[in-house]
């Protein structure tokens, strides 16, 4: 067999499996146990859901969480109206509060 088959052939067979040593009595038994014990106390089925803990985390859960809406581009849009109107107001319009041009 060349060199290039046996090392296709290796690397689909975990070396620990394939060993000769492995195939015997159960040397390690103990650490499998253990292993086995671990996975016994990990809790089963699907995970609990996580509640919002910030104002962040709960505008994200309502508009974009499991059915996504288009609010949040409605109020990107009202924001920026407040935002360019309130400019607006504090450099033109203030001025002209009690004085006509």
């Amino acid at each position: 067999m060349s060199y290039i088959a046996r090392r296709g052939l290796s690397t689909l067979i975990p070396p620990k499996i394939a060993s000769p040593s492995a195939i015997g009595g159960a040397q390690d038994a103990v650490r499998m146990q253990r292993v086995v014990n671990f996975y016994e106390k990990l809790p089963r089925g699907p995970a609990p859901k996580r509640q919002p803990k910030g104002v962040l985390e709960w505008y994200q859960h309502r508009y974009m969480g499991e059915n996504p809406s288009a609010m949040p581009l409605l109020h990107l849009i009202g924001g920026i109206t407040l935002l360019g109107y309130s400019f607006t107001y504090y450099f033109h319009l203030r001025h002209h509060k009690n004085n006509a041009h």
